[in-house]
């Protein structure tokens, strides 16, 4: 048999010479063969032909869903920055280019049926955005729908739910906090609590009412996300995945939990997020177990998405996108038609012994957006009498301000169409936004790890 490197087959079939690589990973090409870390196609090979998925969707039910940025990640099709895809990873990825600065990733097999929250402003955003799908969003805390669900029979939860995601509230995990962990003062509805014992209803415990609704829809996988704090107060992570593990009687496997940090996969955010992933024991295909309990071994079943940009030059990797890629074509406040660019916070400056008095630097990934900020969100510019380091825009004229709200999103991965004020008795105001988009996930992580679920599903469940 004669071959013909990929150069020659990508001129020949009009395509990249990454999509013939990718094509010869994944064994679609007949008889191609890798010499010397160099892959070689048959001189005859045709093209692969690309068939369109006809995989059913796959129904999620979303906990503490807040605006819905895991949700939005879970779904996919929205626009990015072409700078934040890597396409040397991920080259399968159908995105589609939209203008010279964005692309729009494509549609995942996951569908939201079910979200919930008990702050208002959260339905309130979520609904605006998700609008055009046959969804419902519960506005009640979750320890009362389960009680609703188990006590009074009453059918809360839709049926035939293939995902459940979740991100239990991180406060009194987080090193911002007075980090009381399992022991808040908080209850379940977010208040300080009238009983003088923490209870199994308080919100540190809100974890164990997740794990009470993956028992009752008894999905094929579940994801927790929280922060980061949560892995080094004592051994709260050890106890979290001990307990979703022995739903249903030691019916899930749950992979110990691994911290991710949102720079990694293009979101320009020093943000980082303690992830677990259950999977349904009985659901599992045939030798499927003995492998994920072994993952060392079996490292292509890993959950996990491999990341794909870098603080450090790897060749494979992409830079970590700076501030002033994503920010750069954004008019000043009192330019802009976008509301979301017109409201920031007029907190002054109080000196920098104070939380939220630095300036942001635009040759580098920003800081962890807050939800609990107060008004002292970061600083877009300072003046210089202030300490302020962007002489450039400085001399144009521009005036010292914090962070507008969709600088705040954009930050967070969330595209420009997601609007989050809202004037009006029923809107949402520019603090609730802040808080919001805060206590979101960004997106853009949330569609890397639904990408590599949706990868490994045929091969866990066979479907």
């Amino acid at each position: 048999m004669k071959y013909v490197s990929i150069q020659e087959k990508a001129k020949e079939w009009q395509i990249s010479e990454r999509q013939v690589q990718y094509y010869c990973r994944q064994m679609k090409i007949e008889g191609a063969l890798k010499q010397s870390g160099v892959w070689l196609v048959p001189k005859g090979a045709s093209k692969p032909c690309h068939q369109k998925s006809k995989a059913k969707h796959l129904r999620l039910l979303s906990l503490f869903s807040g605006c819905g940025g895991l949700d939005l990640g879970f779904e996919g099709h929205f626009d990015i920055f072409k700078s934040q895809y890597n396409s040397r990873i991920h080259p399968d990825w159908e995105v589609e280019n939209i203008g010279d600065k964005w692309i729009r990733l494509p549609k995942t097999r996951f569908s939201t049926v079910f979200a919930n929250d008990i702050k208002p402003d959260a339905q309130t955003a979520w609904s605006e955005f998700f609008t055009d799908r046959d969804q419902v969003y519960c506005l009640d805390s979750i320890v009362d729908l389960v009680k609703l669900h188990k006590n009074n029979k009453i059918t809360i939860f839709p049926d035939n739910i293939d995902i459940v995601t979740g991100g239990f509230p991180c406060q009194d995990f987080s090193v911002a906090g007075k980090r009381l962990g399992f022991n808040s003062g908080k209850s379940h509805t977010g208040i300080s609590s009238e009983i003088g014992e923490p209870t199994s209803e308080n919100r540190g415990n809100l974890y164990m009412w997740m794990r009470e609704v993956v028992s009752i829809t008894e999905p094929k996988l579940f994801v927790a996300e929280n922060v980061k704090g949560l892995t080094n107060l004592g051994d709260a992570k050890q106890i979290i995945e001990s307990d979703f593990a022995n739903i249903s009687n030691d019916g899930y496997f749950v992979f110990p939990a691994r911290v991710l940090m949102a720079a990694d996969y293009g979101v320009s955010q020093s943000r980082e997020r303690v992830i677990f992933f259950g999977v349904k024991k009985s659901s599992l295909l045939p030798g499927i177990l003995s492998k994920l309990e072994n993952l060392e071994a079996n490292i292509d079943l890993d959950p996990y998405p491999e990341i794909t940009h870098s603080k450090e030059y790897v060749p494979s990797l992409l830079p970590y996108i700076r501030l002033r890629e994503i920010l750069c074509d954004l008019d000043e406040p009192e330019f802009s038609n976008d509301p979301d660019q017109q409201k920031y916070s007029k907190a002054k400056y109080m000196g920098n012994h104070c939380q939220g008095q630095i300036e942001i630097n635009l040759d580098s990934i920003g800081p962890t957006i807050r939800a609990e900020h107060h008004g002292n969100i970061e600083f877009r510019r300072l003046s210089e009498n202030h300490g302020g380091k962007n002489h450039d825009e400085l001399s144009k004229g521009l005036k010292e301000r914090r962070l507008t709200i969709r600088e705040c999103a954009r930050i967070q991965s969330f595209p420009d169409n997601y609007q989050f004020y809202r004037g009006g008795k029923d809107g949402v105001s520019a603090t609730h936004a802040y808080k919001l988009i805060g206590n979101a996930v960004p997106p853009l992580l949330g569609f890397h790890i639904a990408k590599r679920i949706e990868k490994l599903w045929p091969i866990y469940f066979g479907e």
